[in-house]
């Protein structure tokens, strides 16, 4: 997962929980970015910055996604906006594939569309989330029937969320991002108020 920018700071020892509040505060009073609100402050380098811009680049580049369809038009849109966002992507062209790439190169979030060949979405979704190693893969459904009843369905199976076909690249793109975002704040450890 991304690591925010203050988390990876405060982690290195770089910046205290207390210095990161500041620089959060002042981020949103002056509407700069995080990094200038402490370059401001002084109390990080533009080395340190830098650095650190790189290592969150770094972790961003590591995440793999996996997308299922057998659409071949649609996966070439939609891998190339992702590659663009800096995220590694694996195809395949349908569940029983996407199956084994799932295994072989455990993905941070799988795009699977409900209808896939041999083996579709949501059977798919029960053979990752039966198998401990992958059971807690966010996976989001890709499908034609874009209905409420649809849409309560997949979410009541296990999805993370529901994307109705034809896909747009940039809603893709937002719904991978903001899995990732719930994804962090669900995995982020919780700073212990101060004494």
């Amino acid at each position: 997962m991304k690591i925010p920018l203050g988390q990876l700071l405060v982690q290195s020892g770089i910046i205290t929980v207390k210095t990161l509040d500041r620089a959060l505060a002042r981020q949103q009073s002056c509407g700069l970015t995080l990094g200038e609100a402490l370059l401001e402050m002084g109390v990080i380098t533009e080395d340190e910055l830098r650095e650190a811009l790189g290592q969150q680049a770094q972790a961003l580049a590591e995440m793999k996604i996996l997308l299922v369809d057998d659409h071949s038009a649609m996966n070439c849109d939609v891998e190339g906006a992702l590659k663009k966002e800096g995220y590694q992507v694996f195809i395949a062209r349908d569940g029983v594939e996407g199956l084994k790439i799932a295994f072989s190169q455990k993905p941070d979030l799988i795009l699977c569309d409900a209808s896939s060949p041999r083996m579709d979405g949501y059977a798919l979704m029960r053979a990752i989330k039966a198998n401990p190693a992958s059971a807690g893969t966010p996976m989001i459904l890709l499908t034609s029937k874009a209905s409420p009843e649809e849409e309560h369905r997949a979410l009541k199976a296990g999805f993370h969320d529901f994307i109705a076909k034809p896909v747009m690249t940039i809603r893709v793109v937002s719904r991978v991002k903001r899995a990732f975002e719930i994804m962090d704040k669900y995995h982020e450890p919780e700073v212990a108020p101060p004494a």
